[in-house]
């Protein structure tokens, strides 16, 4: 959640702090604002609430504001309800409440991330005569930056260590001091946060598509570590306050990979990008007729020891682990559970010792899915996570990564993202039953054909997106949509829902189609949607008896199946067909008309798709 920039070079730094807070858009945000420092340390501060435009308009697009070092943020509201004065950036001193103005404080800075101890430490401050104009942890932070500064008579770099090791909670900080103009301070715990270099110009971002207008080279600063950055020059402390090495890495994936493309939406052009991208990830790992994990790192020996598995994730990567369940327990004889991230961290349970933990996440960076990963490796597990962020937090804490080939993606409700996870989860159940000799004879190559079919399949499906759209424009004023499906299908169902519901705002519930008497079937009544998923052959009889008890109760009836289950149309009163594949890889191809079902309502009820309201890109706080 929310967004961080800074840029330190020649030109000036306003309208490249708006650019920049443009490309974080989709990570969530109630407001914004920007400091930039002149040359003798004097400071102009805006902030505003609502869209970014707002900012825009109240600077003149930041060519109103002189100086080339600033800072700038898009705050998600947590302490504190959506305010000028609780925007960021917050200052060491007092703020003008109209939401501009100069500034000489000698800290300012925003942040990312929850302090825990905020009141504790708000308490102190007070008691030494410190004032507070906002009702934020941000504040009491840069606050107690600026204590430590001026009690010890410390440069930026200590009494921001003083700060840290006093500090509870997550936080990317970024702050800058009246008396280092042309110098910007960061620190890092758990929220992210990247630094982008080029000449004489350096860039800060909580994330890649910021800068990559700029530059792709790039550090990533790690937990519990800071930096000082000029103009083109980057040092990096550790905690103690010792300077740090780190090696500058370069981010594969162009600008022009983080753009619409022509596209009215994100989202429409990642549902668009999907047969690439899954042909990629499948590309990184498939030689000929043989999977290669060499980068992942696991070997056979590994594989033969594990006894378990728990998959930990959040929202659709949660709905990813669901269907490699199924998978993996069906082609080997590895028992697997797959758990919500945020209950595994807390439940008290026995955890096997030879289990293997996966730990999906888009970002990287998802806060829950982060500390479970932690606490696995801290009970001994060994770790695989994956990841489509090459440097983020989970990627290095793992034991093993398995990186998907999704590039960057925008919207707020994933799509490519989910399909390459889906991809990584086929090839290591495949593995897992190769290296585990629980995969029938000749099966290695026929999985692997089929799996190679399903970018072609993909774009099949893409085909037939106008009969979606109708579809969509039909049922966009329903109140509620019940999807239903057994097995694998239950798994695709609940992506399916959560597409719905996210960007819709229609209540939209998945159902295992055999629990729909035990209580849900009370809430159908005439017109009211249910889909059905109908890929899984010795499943299909028993799911459509649920959707015709459904019907008999005055419900419309969408189908989803493969293409030679014509006698679905006699059943349903709409059906979408997507190409025959192997039933283990069903969901790759049936995902795809259900993100669009949800497209197409979004958009036909005229909502944001991009950036649904109340949700962010990722989760990185609790």
């Amino acid at each position: 959640m929310c967004g961080i920039v800074g840029y330190i070079g020649h030109r000036q730094a306003a309208p490249i702090l708006l650019d920049g807070l443009s490309k974080l858009e989709y990570r969530g945000y109630d407001s914004a604002g920007i400091a930039v420092r002149d040359g003798d340390g004097q400071a102009v501060v805006v902030k505003t609430v609502g869209k970014l435009a707002n900012l825009s308009n109240k600077t003149n697009g930041g060519n109103a504001i002189s100086g080339s070092c600033g800072i700038g943020h898009t705050r998600w509201a947590t302490h504190g309800a959506p305010s000028v004065i609780n925007a960021h950036p917050h200052v060491s001193g007092t703020f003008e409440h109209s939401g501009s103005g100069r500034s000489d404080s000698d800290v300012i800075g925003v942040h990312n991330g929850i302090i825990e101890n905020y009141q504790e430490l708000k308490a102190k401050l007070i008691r030494h005569n410190y004032e507070f104009y906002s009702e934020t942890d941000t504040e009491v932070l840069i606050k107690l930056v600026d204590y430590y500064y001026k009690k010890y008579k410390m440069g930026p770099i200590d009494a921001i260590a003083k700060t840290l090791v006093r500090v509870r909670g997550s936080y990317a900080l970024e702050v800058m001091f009246k008396d280092y103009p042309g110098e910007v301070y960061v620190a890092r715990q758990q929220s992210p946060m990247i630094i982008g270099v080029k000449d004489d110009e350096s860039f800060i971002a909580s994330d890649v598509p910021a800068i990559l207008k700029y530059t792709r080279d790039v550090y990533y600063i790690d937990n519990l570590e800071m930096a000082r950055i000029r103009a083109g020059e980057v040092t990096f402390f550790n905690i103690d306050g010792d300077e740090v090495e780190k090696e500058l890495q370069t981010v594969t994936f162009s600008a022009e990979a983080a753009e619409k493309g022509g596209y009215e939406h994100f989202m429409m052009k990642e549902i668009h990008e999907q047969p690439k991208v899954v042909a990629d990830t499948i590309g990184k790992y498939v030689s000929g007729d043989e999977i290669n994990l060499t980068e992942v790192g696991i070997t056979e020996e590994d594989v033969k020891n594990i006894n378990e598995i728990y998959i930990v994730a959040c929202g659709s990567a949660w709905h990813v682990g669901m269907e490699i369940q199924y998978i993996v327990e069906d082609l080997t004889d590895i028992t697997v559970r797959c758990e919500l991230a945020s209950e595994f961290r807390y439940r008290k349970m026995h955890l096997n010792p030879n289990a293997l933990v996966v730990v999906i996440s888009q970002s990287g960076e998802t806060a829950d899915s982060l500390a479970a990963l932690r606490m696995a490796k801290e009970r001994g597990l060994k770790t695989l996570a994956i990841v489509n962020v090459v440097g983020s937090s989970i990627a290095r804490d793992a034991d093993h990564v398995m990186y998907t080939l999704a590039g960057p993606e925008i919207s707020v409700a994933t799509t490519k993202a989910y399909s390459c996870q889906l991809i990584c989860g086929y090839l290591l159940a495949i593995k897992l039953a190769e290296a585990r000799g629980t995969l029938e004879e000749g099966k290695l190559k026929y999985y692997l054909d089929e799996l190679k079919s399903i970018p072609a399949k993909m774009e099949k499906v893409l085909d037939e997106k106008e009969r979606i759209q109708w579809f969509a424009a039909k049922f966009s004023n329903a109140h509620d949509i019940f999807f239903i499906g057994r097995g694998l299908d239950y798994a695709i169902c609940l992506e399916g829902s959560l597409k719905m519901k996210e960007i819709s705002y229609i209540h939209s519930e998945a159902y295992a189609a055999g629990e729909l008497k035990h209580g849900t079937i009370s809430l159908i009544e005439k017109g009211t949607l249910v889909i059905g998923a109908l890929t899984q052959p010795a499943l299909y009889e028993k799911t459509i008896s649920n959707m015709l008890e459904c019907k008999s109760r005055g419900a419309y009836l969408m189908g989803l199946t493969s293409y030679g289950r014509y006698e679905v149309e006699d059943q349903c009163d709409f059906t979408v067909y997507v190409p025959k594949v192997d039933e283990h890889f069903s969901g790759s191809l049936a995902i795809i008309p259900l993100q669009l079902l949800g497209y197409y309502t979004s958009v036909a009820k005229g909502l944001d798709v991009d950036k649904p309201r109340n949700l962010a890109k990722s989760v990185t706080v609790e």
